[in-house]
């Protein structure tokens, strides 16, 4: 039977501080991409309505423009 070397405190430590350190670097990293993507839909969907606005308006000025031609 083979003689097993004991894992060490400090070995332990690293490893585990690593371990812990690497899942939450991507368990943020995950957070903040997918609180971009929520931003960017929230962005993207203010940009069409104020595409919209603005064309309602340019259609209001048109028809203000031609009954003032009248």
């Amino acid at each position: 039977m083979p003689v097993r070397k004991p894992v060490g405190a400090f070995r332990g430590g690293i490893l585990g501080f690593l371990s812990g350190a690497v899942l939450s670097g991507g368990a943020l990293y995950y957070y903040v991409i997918d609180e971009y993507r929520v931003s960017n839909e929230l962005l993207t969907e203010d940009i069409y309505a104020l595409q919209s606005a603005v064309s309602r308006i340019e259609g209001y000025v048109k028809s203000l423009e031609e009954k003032a031609r009248k």
